[in-house]
């Protein structure tokens, strides 16, 4: 492997130059980092999604869409950097295919193996006016970082009374099962992170949110964590606007109307959730599908006021139940809503054991799983 590239920028004085008042000054030895929280550190995006929309589009999966992501961001911020193992030759889904070659080996580069490292690393770049966008190549291989993005970036700000942060730090991370990933290759590991305060949790179910989220998380003033569900890659095809845009950070989206139980899910569960929606509708059950989008935070009020309209709720996530982030959003609803519930909230979700390899599809919150606990709640 590479060992980081970028050490030498820190010594141009060239590349110390940052734009707006922050980042560094002088030399390395004098490092500080001016007027942290005035004003927009990032242009905003030249369009919202549905200004974006009705532009041109092109036919993305969603590892080009994230691709076009990553483009934009650097094309639009000259501090932006992307790294991790194996970036530099496209990474092993490809995300980050053709980016070195249009912005170079000192902005384009891979790592050693150490996700301990990588996230360190990103966070003094983030420190002092980068804007990093670390890759951890699997999220599985996350838990290494665990203390530097708990206990260092999302604490950065709190413990220097607002005079130093890393918010410009992005983290992305292929995620969810894939068909034959195993234990080491499957997990879903949102929850450990959402029980965190000072961080950003996102997880797209397809290239428009893929793109949109992922601009999003790399101007958001807080350290963002994306989700990316790996199945999702190749097999979410859509027409995703090839401008400039960002879905907003905690608003979740309502993606099939209905009436008598509300489906929560995020990622690839989203589909598993419509698939259900099919099946209910078939037997006359209207089922209110909501892509929560964002985890941490999420969008209290929209799943409530769903909720309080169907008085049924069923929560489904990969990730095992026990603590699972489906358990938030039960203890939530069960506390604004209890006058308008009608049943018990449900949980449909992975099992607390190891991911399996042979028994994925067993394992897995599959769309008659989900429609077994949209009857349970209709004949409670």
């Amino acid at each position: 492997m590479l060992a980081f590239q970028p050490a030498r920028l820190l010594l141009r004085s060239s590349a110390l130059r940052i734009s707006g008042g922050r980042g560094l000054t002088g030399s390395t030895s004098s490092v500080t980092q001016k007027t942290p929280l005035a004003g927009s550190r990032h242009a905003p995006a030249a369009r919202s999604l549905a200004a974006a929309a009705a532009g041109h589009k092109q036919q993305m999966n969603m590892f080009q869409a994230i691709n076009s992501a990553m483009q934009i961001a650097m094309d639009t911020d000259d501090r932006a950097m992307v790294f991790g193992e194996d970036v530099a030759f496209g990474g092993v889904f490809r995300c980050s295919m053709g980016l070195r070659e249009q912005f170079g080996g000192d902005r384009v580069f891979n790592t050693p193996l150490s996700e301990q490292g990588i996230i360190g690393f990103a966070i003094g770049m983030a420190s002092v006016g980068y804007t990093p966008i670390a890759e951890i190549q699997f999220a599985d291989y996350v838990f290494p970082a665990f203390d530097q993005i708990v206990n260092e970036a999302a604490k950065y700000r709190y413990r220097t009374g607002s005079e130093w942060h890393c918010g410009s730090l992005t983290i992305r991370m292929p995620c969810g099962a894939v068909g034959h990933g195993g234990l080491y290759h499957s997990q879903s590991p949102e929850a450990f992170f959402s029980h965190c305060p000072g961080i950003n949790i996102v997880c797209p179910r397809g290239p428009t949110q893929a793109k949109g989220l992922l601009l999003a998380a790399i101007r958001s003033p807080d350290p963002t964590l994306v989700f990316e569900p790996k199945i999702l890659y190749r097999q979410a095809v859509e027409d995703v606007p090839v401008g400039d845009f960002e879905i907003p950070i905690g608003e979740a989206e309502i993606v099939r109307e209905g009436t008598d139980v509300t489906l929560i899910g995020w990622g690839n569960q989203v589909h598993r959730l419509l698939a259900a929606a099919k099946l209910a509708e078939a037997d006359g059950i209207s089922c209110e599908v909501i892509d929560l989008q964002s985890i941490l935070p999420w969008d209290e009020e929209r799943v409530v006021a769903s909720v309080e309209k169907t008085g049924r709720c069923v929560i489904a996530h990969e990730a095992p139940r026990t603590s699972g982030f489906g358990a938030e959003l039960a203890a939530t609803v069960q506390e604004r809503c209890f006058l308008k519930l009608e049943a018990p909230v449900q949980r449909v979700c992975g099992w607390d054991t190891p991911f399996p390899l042979a028994w994925e599809e067993f394992y897995l919150p599959t769309p008659l799983r989900v429609y077994d606990s949209v009857k349970k709640v209709l004949n409670y």
